[in-house]
């Protein structure tokens, strides 16, 4: 298989999981909101969804990889506007991730009471990051 294909598979598979998995953890915490449990976001680090926030990470690293192979075996020049863009959301988006999986990771403890607002917003910034990157490398004004 060409080398061009095969990474923008790669591409394509890791950010569809990136988007699954956070689409999967949103509709549990949400379900479970809406049920009258009020504790379920701390569990979302329990055994099962572990691998869920893993494989967001593993996506994560990837992701910017094989978009810079992307970049280079298409030949395009890494300094216009719209990679420059999607490189700073990326930047942005991928930091607000780390942290919000950080904070989650802290509401497991009973002791420790963060502020579920910021939690949120944390969450919805990271999200619209990741789609304006979408939506960025759908439009590819080259």
């Amino acid at each position: 298989m060409e080398h061009f294909a095969a990474l923008k598979i790669l591409h394509t598979v890791a950010t569809a999981f990136l988007f699954i998995c956070a689409l999967a953890l949103t509709v549990w915490i949400v379900r479970g909101r809406r049920a009258g449990d009020l504790t379920v976001q701390n569990r979302s680090m329990q055994r099962p969804w572990v691998f869920v926030w893993l494989l967001m990470g593993l996506c994560l690293l990837i992701l910017p990889i094989s978009g810079w192979w992307l970049v280079h075996y298409a030949g395009w020049s890494l300094g216009q506007t719209w990679l420059l863009a999607a490189s700073i959301l990326y930047t942005f988006g991928a930091l607000s991730w780390a942290w919000l999986a950080v904070r989650v990771n802290r509401l497991r403890r009973p002791v420790i009471v963060g502020n579920p607002t910021f939690t949120l917003a944390l969450a919805i910034f990271s999200a619209v990051c990741f789609v304006a990157i979408a939506g960025l490398m759908g439009a590819k004004p080259v």
